[in-house]
């Protein structure tokens, strides 16, 4: 018997050709998002009925959802982060939540070290304005000698951590359940919150994005910030306070700051954020990469072809 499966993560098709393969050969049917963001209640509602496993995006999964998808028995994301997956929800109802935890690790690592050297060297703007025929010469800073500080040390702040040891940096880290042999490991001191914030030129954010993690980074942790320090933030928009952001930069309290995460995504363009100076700013695109799209696709095939035969899928939460 034939089963459906929806796809609301883009691109599926262009990217993700092993993983679709996959699905098809073990008698899946495939219905792709085509609107290239995430989908709306209302757009999901009109195809959720028939769907027997769902590749999910960043569209929410909720109640109100799950009463219209009788045959669901698996969400596979489409990524790491559940945050917009009611997951007791989906438990009472007997629909399996997985997700591809390590499979976007190095791609959203590579783009926050990128982001990083952008916002300390205003890289961005120099590309805009020499294309525009100008000559706005910057002086920027250097990485080289700097205290580099990382909310939370999972798989891919370890990366990050990593990736750091040839920029001559010192590396400190927070988490709530520290991991001190990967911390000696890659000659990271692990040190309270509070600590990341005020010694380091650099604060990383990558949380997930729990309750408690909510506004992490509000007023008062950015005044516990050095001046003229960097803010990044490639995990989850909820954890900063934009207004906050905005203060700190329009202050001068940060230096600079560079984002691929927003409060409410898609970003609106009249976010009073988007025209602030001295931010980075990228649509969240941290793990789009060839290689993420491959190693996941297949990460959430394999996962829904599990759990659709009964298996217990790899990353079950």
């Amino acid at each position: 018997m034939s089963r459906t499966v929806l796809v609301t993560a883009t691109n599926y098709s262009r990217l993700c050709g092993e993983g679709k393969a996959l699905l098809e050969s073990n008698n899946c049917s495939v219905i792709e998002n085509t609107f290239g963001r995430p989908m709306t209640f209302e757009e999901l509602a009109q195809r959720v009925e028939r769907a027997d496993a769902v590749v999910a995006g960043v569209d929410n999964w909720n109640e109100a959802v799950f009463a219209l998808a009788p045959r669901l028995k698996v969400i596979a994301r489409f990524g790491v982060g559940v945050d917009n997956i009611d997951i007791e929800a989906a438990r009472a109802r007997g629909i399996k939540v997985t997700n591809a935890a390590g499979g976007n690790a190095n791609a959203v690592a590579e783009l926050t070290i990128g982001l990083v050297l952008a916002a300390m060297r205003n890289i961005p703007q120099l590309h805009a304005t020499t294309r525009q025929g100008a000559w706005d010469r910057f002086v920027g800073e250097e990485l080289s000698g700097r205290t580099v500080g990382i909310l939370g040390f999972g798989n891919i702040a370890r990366m990050i951590a990593r990736k750091l040891s040839g920029f001559d940096v010192t590396v400190i880290a927070h988490d709530k359940f520290p991991d001190f042999e990967a911390a000696r490991t890659l000659n990271v001191e692990m040190v309270d919150a509070k600590e990341v914030l005020s010694r380091s030129d650099i604060v990383c954010a990558m949380l997930p994005s729990l309750p408690e993690t909510r506004h992490f980074m509000n007023a008062e942790a950015f005044e516990c910030m050095k001046a003229g320090a960097y803010f990044i933030n490639t995990a989850r928009g909820a954890l900063v306070d934009e207004t906050a952001l905005k203060t700190a930069l329009d202050s001068g309290r940060l230096r600079g700051a560079a984002i691929d995460v927003y409060e409410t995504e898609p970003v609106d363009p009249g976010n009073p954020l988007l025209n602030v100076p001295g931010l980075v700013t990228t649509p969240h695109t941290a793990a789009e990469t060839y290689e993420t799209y491959s190693s996941i696709g297949l990460i959430t095939a394999r996962a829904v072809v599990d759990a659709l035969e009964g298996r217990v899928p790899r990353n079950l939460l």
